[in-house]
């Protein structure tokens, strides 16, 4: 042991590399999607690719769509059926009158929200149609896997 620590030839020695640079100068979607970054999804990758892509992404969420509807189905009916039992029980009076003044009160005020936000919609709707006819065996991927995910 002493022979090794006078020995400046049996010393381990490491090489600092710093991936800080090294990762923005090349990051790993880069190396494995190509490093061109610009124009449509359909100029830039395979097809294998955008199908694989749009599978993986479709099939996750369609998964989290599944798990996250059931709870939510499940808390909501699950609120109406104490609400009921509460409401059978004597617990919990409803004043219809004031529900239904309510009700005709928000339909009201949805009506002129609605009438103002149209033309933001059919933006969205426009915009939405052309990202799908620009990337569609991308966004055929996403739906095929969405109603796999669905399933599982």
């Amino acid at each position: 042991m002493a022979d090794r620590e006078e020995d400046p030839e049996n010393e381990d020695t490491y090489e600092v590399v710093d991936l800080t640079q090294y990762a923005r100068r090349q990051q790993w979607w880069g190396c494995l999607f190509g490093g061109n970054n610009s124009g449509p999804m359909a100029e830039k990758y395979s097809v294998a690719t955008q199908i694989a892509l749009g599978g993986v992404s479709g099939w996750c969420a369609g998964y989290l769509f599944q798990k996250v509807g059931k709870i939510a189905a499940t808390a909501v009916g699950g609120g109406f059926l104490l609400l009921q039992i509460a409401n059978h029980s004597g617990y919990v009076q409803v004043d219809w009158k004031r529900v239904e003044k309510d009700v005709n009160k928000a339909k009201r005020h949805l009506k002129k929200k609605a009438d103002r936000a149209v033309p933001e919609l059919n933006s969205f709707i426009d915009q939405s149609t052309e990202f799908v006819k620009t990337n569609i065996i991308v966004t055929s991927g996403f739906f095929g896997g969405f109603l796999l995910g669905l399933a599982s």
